[in-house]
């Protein structure tokens, strides 16, 4: 029964609560979809000049700065109109106004204002956030919510000390935008190549010179008692820019010799003179170097050769600016490299795939999508070495995890082929 007639005062009461519903279901929106964008995206947002982007990155940039007044606001909304529509339930149905208002505020306020606006917020994030950001960013600036905000920040930082520093849970890390790379190239926002591209990167800085060196053992040097014209046949046979020299043995480095200045030295009738009189000075680095910090210390020294060291000062091997670009960009051929045949990354290993025993572990897991352990090793031949517990022969059989490792071809103590096969075809 009806308890009351409406009246002016119930019209400017119905239009204040609904000003309110209005606003709760705006802040509710904007603080989900502020809340969801994340810095680069709206860093993203600006560089395509978006309406409203530049209040968004400063919005991205200080999360807990519009954070708690967003929650107030709404709080204040949702409690102010519900108040208000409870008195003016009240007034119009008596004492069944309660459950009336009740029953309209679970519908009204949590359906239409609360849950509509944050679906929409996260069905449309990019779109909600440009709405919001300009509008919250005014807001902000009026020195009662500053001054609430700086109140409420001080007692959240106060309550978060508690429990530690949050500050390392908020960086992006490096599986994160590997994450982002796979899902960018799953919503073909990416081509394969560049979201490999990006792995490459990513994984370079973790990158060890070990693992793209060219082994000592083929390694290709001359004597410093060699002539130039048998340096430079050497070069020219196998296919070499630069090769270093030897003294009194492959740990004994004593400098590198190029291409073009052996050819011109021939050209001018040096070719009998020997080598130790026109060689340059050797670089050398240490095998735990990371090539990240290798490649700029090659731009700095104009060295596209250095000789790798272990920890006993003997030599390791040799590392070009080729076989670090090789690591950002995959393998680098020209008319000089040997012809192989290169088998297909997209190919199943259920019928066994053979691999060279000096791949690199990372390309083969990545290139044929295997699986294979690294623990203390660089290559598949280092893998089968370490299983094996010595030199296997020819036709050795080890098993890791999910895979048969068989021995192909070997030579001398190296091994040079090894078959892979899946232990579930068995």
């Amino acid at each position: 029964m009806i308890a009351a007639t409406w009246s002016s005062g119930d019209t400017y009461l119905s239009l204040s609560v609904l000003v309110l519903l209005i606003l709760s279901g705006f802040f509710a929106m904007a603080e989900t979809s502020l809340v969801r964008m994340n810095k680069s995206r709206a860093r993203s947002l600006r560089d395509q000049e978006r309406h409203g982007a530049r209040a968004l990155v400063e919005l991205a940039e200080t999360p807990e700065m519009f954070l708690n007044p967003l929650l107030l606001l709404v709080l204040i909304c949702q409690l102010v109109s519900a108040t208000m529509v409870g008195v003016l339930a009240g007034h119009l149905f008596g004492a069944a106004g309660v459950l009336v208002a009740t029953a309209g505020e679970v519908v009204v306020i949590f359906v239409i204002f609360e849950a509509i606006p944050k679906n929409f917020a996260v069905q449309y994030p990019d779109s909600a956030a440009l709405a919001a950001a300009p509008i919250v960013g005014a807001i902000l600036k009026f020195w009662p919510i500053q001054w609430i905000s700086s109140l409420l920040l001080a007692i959240a930082k106060s309550v978060n000390g508690l429990f530690g520093s949050p500050g390392a849970t908020q960086r992006m890390t490096e599986s994160e935008i590997l994450a982002m790379a796979d899902v960018a190239h799953e919503d073909q926002a990416i081509a394969s190549e560049e979201r490999n591209f990006i792995h490459s990167v990513i994984e370079f800085g973790d990158t060890i010179v070990r693992e793209v060196m060219v082994p000592r053992i083929d390694m290709v040097d001359i004597a410093d008692s060699a002539t130039i014209r048998a340096a430079l046949d050497l070069a020219i046979e196998t296919g070499r820019s630069r090769i270093p020299v030897l003294g009194e043995g492959v740990d004994d480095v004593v400098g590198i010799v190029n291409l073009r200045h052996l050819a011109g030295l021939v050209a001018n009738g040096h070719g009998e003179e020997l080598v130790r009189d026109h060689m340059g000075e050797p670089q050398f680095v240490p095998e735990t170097k990371r090539v990240a910090s290798l490649l700029t210390e090659i731009r700095r020294a104009k060295s596209h050769l250095f000789v790798v060291v272990d920890e006993y000062g003997g030599t390791a091997g040799l590392v070009t600016l080729e076989d670090i670009l090789e690591e950002l960009v995959g393998e680098i051929t020209d008319e000089s490299d040997p012809t192989v045949e290169v088998e297909s990354a997209a190919q199943s290993i259920d019928a066994g795939i053979t691999l060279s025993g000096r791949l690199n572990i990372d390309d083969a897991n990545l290139d044929y999508g295997l699986a294979l352990p690294k623990d203390g090793w660089d290559t598949v031949g280092g893998l089968v070495l370490d299983l094996a517990g010595g030199v296997p022969a020819v036709g050795d059989v080890y098993a890791t995890h999910h895979y048969r490792l068989t021995v192909v071809r070997m030579d001398g103590r190296r091994i040079e082929e090894v078959l892979i096969e899946p232990l579930e075809s068995e």
